[in-house]
């Protein structure tokens, strides 16, 4: 509230009360149709904005927090949630904007000494949502670089957008933020010309394992796995960054982030007791369940 007036959307009221270091409007893909049958899918996409997603699904989260806590930080009756029972179908993708969020689990194949995975803690201050969480990393939303039509075609790609995600959050490059002229030039700047040749390498597979909506927020999230084999992974990011702009590398060695964290069945169990998105306990589950096709040849 301000000036004795509420604030009609979220994201005004985040701007004004607590804006974070990365808050921008900017023009997302809109999630309109998934189709998806064993191992290959079809997804239709459309446009909307970030802001139009973040306003109801952020707001999804507070109202139920606040019941919560009337409630005694006991679950809530649905009664006590007139903005969540308006939303009929959360499943209906024509009802509201749904903008996917590509959650990255990061794995560094190592059949000799072990294989490793890599999460952040997500700065509170610096992003709009999971703020203080562990999360899988990299992770961001289904977007174009900028706002020009000839970025939105260009960067219409969950893989590029996957790149993109690892060049800010891994090796610390400026944030793709909507304010470059030119579009990107995957086929020769690095470092997305080395990730391709790996990919075509068969040494850095991402793996879709599902898209799910996040049961606080209702937020859509397609989880993925980036396997990279180890000799790969130590050329691509021997530069990896501590810190960055949206959090902090987790690891078990501090100050060195390309150590990671075990990916073992003790780390999977410990990691039970942290603050871990729920996306992240999914890609973690998942990856988990499915490691040896994951992992394998």
């Amino acid at each position: 509230m301000v000036n004795g007036e509420r604030y009609d959307r979220y994201s005004r009221a985040l701007r004004d009360l607590a804006r974070p270091k990365l808050l921008d409007n900017r023009v997302s893909y809109r999630l309109l149709d998934v189709q998806w049958s064993g191992p290959r899918g079809m997804l239709g996409f459309n446009y909307t904005s970030y802001f139009d997603v973040l306003d109801v699904g952020e707001a999804l989260g507070h109202e139920f927090t606040q019941a919560w806590l009337t409630a005694g930080q006991k679950r809530p009756s649905f009664a006590d949630l007139p903005f969540r029972r308006s939303i009929t179908d959360p499943f209906d993708l024509s009802a509201r904007s749904m903008l996917p969020s590509i959650n990255t689990l990061t794995i560094r194949r190592d059949c000799i000494e072990g294989h490793r995975m890599y999460l952040h803690r997500r700065d509170a201050k610096s992003v709009a949502a999971a703020g203080g969480m562990y999360h899988v990393v990299p992770a961001g939303v289904f977007q174009p670089a900028a706002l020009a039509p000839a970025h939105q075609t260009n960067d219409f790609s969950l893989w590029r957008n996957v790149q993109r995600e690892f060049s800010e959050e891994f090796l610390g490059n400026d944030e793709h933020d909507g304010n470059s002229v030119d579009p990107i030039a995957y086929d020769t700047d690095e470092p997305f010309v080395s990730f391709e040749r790996a990919r075509q390498a068969g040494d850095f597979r991402v793996f879709a394992c599902a898209m799910v909506l996040e049961p606080l927020t209702l937020w859509v999230e397609l989880l993925t796995v980036a396997v990279i084999a180890a000799p790969v992974f130590d050329a691509l990011f021997s530069n990896m960054v501590a810190v960055n702009e949206e959090g902090a590398a987790v690891s078990t060695e501090a100050g060195r982030p390309t150590v990671g964290i075990p990916f073992t069945e003790a780390a999977r169990e410990r990691l039970r007791t942290e603050p871990l998105s729920p996306i992240s306990r999914a890609c973690i589950e998942l990856a988990w369940r499915y490691r040896h096709q994951l992992l394998g040849p």
